[in-house]
Protein backbone atom coordinates (compact mmCIF):
# COMPACT_ATOMS: atom_id res chain seq x y z
CA UNK A 1 0.00 0.00 0.00
CA UNK A 2 1.08 3.41 -1.01
CA UNK A 3 2.58 4.58 2.08
CA UNK A 4 3.01 9.03 2.98
CA UNK A 5 6.25 9.37 0.48
CA UNK A 6 4.21 8.07 -2.74
CA UNK A 7 0.80 10.00 -1.21
CA UNK A 8 2.59 13.05 -1.67
CA UNK A 9 4.86 12.11 -4.71
CA UNK A 10 1.26 11.99 -6.37
CA UNK A 11 -0.26 14.97 -4.68
CA UNK A 12 2.67 17.07 -6.13
CA UNK A 13 2.56 15.91 -9.61
CA UNK A 14 -1.81 16.60 -9.67
CA UNK A 15 -1.36 20.19 -8.11
CA UNK A 16 -0.21 21.51 -11.52
CA UNK A 17 -2.98 20.38 -13.88
CA UNK A 18 -5.69 20.30 -11.11
CA UNK A 19 -5.37 23.72 -8.39
CA UNK A 20 -7.07 26.64 -9.69
CA UNK A 21 -8.33 24.43 -12.67
CA UNK A 22 -12.56 23.57 -12.88
CA UNK A 23 -12.86 20.23 -13.41
CA UNK A 24 -14.83 20.38 -17.12
CA UNK A 25 -16.53 16.84 -16.65
CA UNK A 26 -16.30 14.29 -13.96
CA UNK A 27 -17.06 10.53 -15.23
CA UNK A 28 -17.34 7.47 -12.86
CA UNK A 29 -17.20 4.54 -14.47
CA UNK A 30 -18.57 1.95 -12.11
CA UNK A 31 -20.66 3.18 -8.93
CA UNK A 32 -17.90 2.27 -6.01
CA UNK A 33 -14.77 1.34 -5.39
CA UNK A 34 -13.63 0.07 -1.75
CA UNK A 35 -17.16 1.67 -0.49
CA UNK A 36 -20.02 3.23 -2.60
CA UNK A 37 -19.61 6.30 -4.29
CA UNK A 38 -21.19 9.12 -2.40
CA UNK A 39 -24.47 10.20 -4.15
CA UNK A 40 -24.33 12.07 -7.24
CA UNK A 41 -20.77 12.27 -7.12
CA UNK A 42 -19.96 13.16 -10.46
CA UNK A 43 -22.76 16.12 -10.64
CA UNK A 44 -20.80 17.31 -7.59
CA UNK A 45 -17.56 17.22 -9.34
CA UNK A 46 -18.53 19.06 -12.34
CA UNK A 47 -18.29 22.46 -12.94
CA UNK A 48 -16.21 22.65 -9.54
CA UNK A 49 -12.93 24.62 -9.35
CA UNK A 50 -9.70 22.74 -7.20
CA UNK A 51 -8.94 25.36 -5.20
CA UNK A 52 -6.29 23.48 -3.06
CA UNK A 53 -5.03 20.07 -3.67
CA UNK A 54 -3.28 18.50 0.22
CA UNK A 55 -2.58 15.39 1.60
CA UNK A 56 -3.48 14.42 5.11
CA UNK A 57 -1.61 10.86 6.57
CA UNK A 58 -2.13 8.79 3.69
CA UNK A 59 -4.94 10.71 1.97
CA UNK A 60 -5.05 13.45 -0.87
CA UNK A 61 -7.75 15.91 -0.17
CA UNK A 62 -8.84 18.12 -3.01
CA UNK A 63 -10.94 21.83 -1.66
CA UNK A 64 -13.60 22.64 -3.90
CA UNK A 65 -15.05 26.17 -4.46
CA UNK A 66 -18.26 24.63 -3.86
CA UNK A 67 -17.22 23.70 -0.03
CA UNK A 68 -17.09 20.15 -0.51
CA UNK A 69 -13.52 18.69 -0.42
CA UNK A 70 -13.07 15.34 -2.50
CA UNK A 71 -11.10 12.32 -0.55
CA UNK A 72 -8.80 10.36 -2.26
CA UNK A 73 -7.35 7.30 -0.93
CA UNK A 74 -4.93 4.75 -3.50
CA UNK A 75 -5.49 1.49 -1.49
CA UNK A 76 -3.06 -0.74 -2.48
CA UNK A 77 -3.26 -0.91 -6.17
CA UNK A 78 -4.45 2.90 -7.41
CA UNK A 79 -2.96 5.29 -9.82
CA UNK A 80 -4.01 8.61 -10.17
CA UNK A 81 -2.51 9.13 -14.02
CA UNK A 82 -2.33 12.68 -15.92
CA UNK A 83 -2.63 12.64 -19.40
CA UNK A 84 -2.88 15.75 -22.42
CA UNK A 85 -0.13 17.63 -20.76
CA UNK A 86 2.49 18.76 -23.10
CA UNK A 87 5.88 17.94 -21.21
CA UNK A 88 6.03 16.79 -17.53
CA UNK A 89 4.00 18.94 -15.34
CA UNK A 90 4.14 21.75 -17.42
CA UNK A 91 0.20 23.64 -16.77
CA UNK A 92 -1.45 25.41 -19.70
CA UNK A 93 0.63 23.37 -22.25
CA UNK A 94 -2.21 20.86 -23.25
CA UNK A 95 -1.96 18.57 -26.16
CA UNK A 96 -5.57 16.78 -26.10
CA UNK A 97 -3.83 13.74 -26.71
CA UNK A 98 -5.43 10.66 -24.20
CA UNK A 99 -4.58 6.93 -24.07
CA UNK A 100 -6.68 4.41 -24.84
CA UNK A 101 -9.71 3.59 -21.50
CA UNK A 102 -8.29 0.50 -19.54
CA UNK A 103 -10.42 -1.48 -17.87
CA UNK A 104 -9.63 -0.49 -14.35
CA UNK A 105 -10.00 3.36 -15.39
CA UNK A 106 -12.92 3.96 -12.83
CA UNK A 107 -12.86 7.65 -12.23
CA UNK A 108 -11.81 10.28 -14.93
CA UNK A 109 -11.92 13.47 -14.98
CA UNK A 110 -11.17 15.98 -17.74
CA UNK A 111 -10.39 19.18 -16.46
CA UNK A 112 -10.64 22.62 -18.10
CA UNK A 113 -7.96 23.14 -20.69
CA UNK A 114 -7.21 19.28 -21.45
CA UNK A 115 -5.92 17.58 -18.84
CA UNK A 116 -6.91 14.67 -17.61
CA UNK A 117 -6.76 13.21 -14.58
CA UNK A 118 -7.64 9.29 -13.63
CA UNK A 119 -8.13 6.69 -10.92
CA UNK A 120 -6.94 3.49 -11.74
CA UNK A 121 -7.11 0.83 -9.43
CA UNK A 122 -7.14 -2.80 -10.78
CA UNK A 123 -7.75 -4.51 -6.72
CA UNK A 124 -10.31 -1.33 -6.04
CA UNK A 125 -9.48 -0.96 -2.73
CA UNK A 126 -8.95 2.63 -2.42
CA UNK A 127 -11.62 5.07 -1.87
CA UNK A 128 -13.53 8.13 -2.89
CA UNK A 129 -15.63 10.52 -0.76
CA UNK A 130 -16.85 14.42 -0.47
CA UNK A 131 -17.42 16.32 2.36
CA UNK A 132 -17.90 19.45 3.46
CA UNK A 133 -14.51 21.18 3.88
CA UNK A 134 -15.39 23.30 7.23
CA UNK A 135 -15.63 20.16 8.88
CA UNK A 136 -13.64 17.63 7.01
CA UNK A 137 -11.69 17.10 9.75
CA UNK A 138 -14.39 15.10 11.44
CA UNK A 139 -14.55 12.53 8.78
CA UNK A 140 -14.29 9.40 10.22
CA UNK A 141 -11.02 8.45 8.36
CA UNK A 142 -9.61 11.43 9.28
CA UNK A 143 -11.28 12.43 13.06
CA UNK A 144 -8.98 9.51 14.35
CA UNK A 145 -5.15 10.29 12.95
CA UNK A 146 -2.42 11.87 14.91
CA UNK A 147 -0.49 14.68 14.10
CA UNK A 148 1.42 14.86 11.03
CA UNK A 149 5.02 13.53 10.87
CA UNK A 150 6.41 16.37 8.98
CA UNK A 151 4.01 18.78 10.64
CA UNK A 152 4.98 21.27 13.78
CA UNK A 153 2.68 19.17 16.11
CA UNK A 154 4.64 16.68 15.89
CA UNK A 155 7.94 17.08 18.27
CA UNK A 156 10.09 15.24 20.76
CA UNK A 157 8.36 15.70 23.77
CA UNK A 158 4.79 15.01 22.27
CA UNK A 159 6.39 11.71 20.88
CA UNK A 160 8.29 11.01 24.49
CA UNK A 161 4.67 10.92 25.88
CA UNK A 162 2.90 8.90 23.37
CA UNK A 163 4.85 6.07 23.64
CA UNK A 164 5.12 6.08 27.48
CA UNK A 165 4.43 3.54 29.23
CA UNK A 166 3.19 1.52 26.34
CA UNK A 167 3.76 -2.15 26.11
CA UNK A 168 3.67 -2.48 22.54
CA UNK A 169 6.28 -3.10 20.53
CA UNK A 170 8.10 0.26 19.01
CA UNK A 171 7.61 -1.11 15.46
CA UNK A 172 4.00 -1.40 16.50
CA UNK A 173 3.35 1.90 17.74
CA UNK A 174 4.83 3.93 15.44
CA UNK A 175 2.25 1.99 13.02
CA UNK A 176 -0.46 3.65 15.38
CA UNK A 177 -2.12 6.23 13.12
CA UNK A 178 -3.12 7.80 16.34
CA UNK A 179 0.28 8.55 17.46
CA UNK A 180 1.42 9.54 14.29
CA UNK A 181 -0.41 9.59 10.73
CA UNK A 182 1.27 8.88 7.60
CA UNK A 183 3.48 6.13 8.77
CA UNK A 184 3.70 2.93 7.27
CA UNK A 185 5.64 -0.48 7.87
CA UNK A 186 8.36 0.09 4.95
CA UNK A 187 9.73 3.66 6.39
CA UNK A 188 9.16 2.58 9.89
CA UNK A 189 11.42 -0.43 9.64
CA UNK A 190 13.98 2.32 7.86
CA UNK A 191 13.42 4.25 10.90
CA UNK A 192 14.26 2.21 13.14
CA UNK A 193 17.26 1.33 11.52
CA UNK A 194 18.78 4.50 11.15
CA UNK A 195 17.64 5.52 14.80
CA UNK A 196 20.11 1.78 16.04
CA UNK A 197 16.33 0.43 18.01
CA UNK A 198 15.26 -2.92 17.70
CA UNK A 199 11.88 -3.50 16.00
CA UNK A 200 11.13 -5.49 19.15
CA UNK A 201 11.84 -2.94 21.70
CA UNK A 202 8.51 -2.33 24.23
CA UNK A 203 7.72 1.58 23.04
CA UNK A 204 7.47 2.47 26.99
CA UNK A 205 10.99 0.79 28.03
CA UNK A 206 12.83 3.46 25.44
CA UNK A 207 14.36 6.22 27.33
CA UNK A 208 13.20 9.49 26.68
CA UNK A 209 15.95 11.06 24.95
CA UNK A 210 15.93 8.13 22.27
CA UNK A 211 11.81 9.06 21.95
CA UNK A 212 12.89 12.71 21.87
CA UNK A 213 15.70 11.97 18.70
CA UNK A 214 12.95 9.61 16.40
CA UNK A 215 11.55 12.82 15.37
CA UNK A 216 14.03 13.88 13.06
CA UNK A 217 14.95 10.77 11.91
CA UNK A 218 11.34 10.20 11.00
CA UNK A 219 11.50 13.76 8.85
CA UNK A 220 14.52 12.58 7.42
CA UNK A 221 13.70 9.39 6.27
CA UNK A 222 10.16 10.63 4.71
CA UNK A 223 11.92 13.81 3.26
CA UNK A 224 14.16 11.57 1.73
CA UNK A 225 11.75 9.18 0.18
CA UNK A 226 9.99 12.54 -1.04
CA UNK A 227 12.71 13.56 -3.03
CA UNK A 228 13.53 10.44 -4.45
CA UNK A 229 10.20 10.33 -5.67
CA UNK A 230 8.51 7.44 -3.61
CA UNK A 231 9.31 4.22 -3.76
CA UNK A 232 8.55 1.86 -7.63
CA UNK A 233 7.21 -1.42 -4.77
CA UNK A 234 4.41 -3.22 -6.43
CA UNK A 235 1.91 -1.09 -7.89
CA UNK A 236 2.74 2.35 -7.06
CA UNK A 237 3.38 4.83 -10.16
CA UNK A 238 3.88 8.92 -10.21
CA UNK A 239 1.28 10.93 -12.03
CA UNK A 240 3.26 10.66 -15.64
CA UNK A 241 3.24 7.18 -15.09
CA UNK A 242 6.97 6.78 -14.32
CA UNK A 243 8.38 4.53 -11.61
CA UNK A 244 9.89 5.94 -8.12
CA UNK A 245 13.03 5.19 -7.50
CA UNK A 246 13.58 5.14 -3.33
CA UNK A 247 13.45 1.47 -2.99
CA UNK A 248 17.17 1.15 -3.83
CA UNK A 249 17.81 3.32 -0.84
CA UNK A 250 16.68 0.99 1.67
CA UNK A 251 18.87 0.01 4.35
CA UNK A 252 16.91 -3.15 5.49
CA UNK A 253 13.61 -3.56 4.03
CA UNK A 254 13.05 -6.37 2.02
CA UNK A 255 16.82 -6.99 2.25
CA UNK A 256 16.51 -10.34 4.05
CA UNK A 257 19.59 -12.06 4.28
CA UNK A 258 21.40 -9.20 3.04
CA UNK A 259 24.81 -7.49 4.37
CA UNK A 260 23.85 -4.92 6.79
CA UNK A 261 25.27 -1.77 5.19
CA UNK A 262 26.80 -0.09 8.33
CA UNK A 263 30.47 -0.03 8.21
CA UNK A 264 32.65 -2.40 10.03
CA UNK A 265 29.01 -4.68 10.93
CA UNK A 266 29.37 -7.83 9.71
CA UNK A 267 25.59 -9.12 10.15
CA UNK A 268 23.04 -9.97 8.09
CA UNK A 269 19.68 -8.44 7.95
CA UNK A 270 16.89 -10.43 9.48
CA UNK A 271 13.03 -10.23 8.82
CA UNK A 272 10.42 -11.11 11.19
CA UNK A 273 6.62 -10.98 11.69
CA UNK A 274 4.70 -8.56 13.93
CA UNK A 275 1.35 -8.62 13.51
CA UNK A 276 1.25 -9.57 10.46
CA UNK A 277 3.64 -7.20 8.96
CA UNK A 278 7.19 -7.95 8.09
CA UNK A 279 9.79 -6.06 10.20
CA UNK A 280 13.65 -5.95 9.01
CA UNK A 281 16.04 -5.19 10.83
CA UNK A 282 20.02 -5.56 11.73
CA UNK A 283 20.14 -7.36 14.79
CA UNK A 284 23.96 -6.13 16.02
CA UNK A 285 23.13 -2.49 15.13
CA UNK A 286 19.56 -2.26 16.52
CA UNK A 287 19.30 -2.93 20.41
Amino acid sequence: MPELPEVETVRRGLAPVMEGVRIAKADLRRPDLRWPFPPRMADRLTGATVLRLRRRSKYILADLDTGETLLVHLGMSGRMLVSGVSGRQMPGQFHHSHPAPEKHDHVVLDMDGGARVTFNDARRFGAMDLMDTASAELHPLLAVLGPEPLGNAFDGPMLAAALKDRRTPIKAALLDQRIVAGLGNIYVCEVLFRAGISPKRQAGRIATSRCEALVPIIREVLSDAIEAGGSSLRDHRQTDGELGYFQHSFKVYGREGGACVTPGCSATIRRIVQSGRSSFYCPSCQR
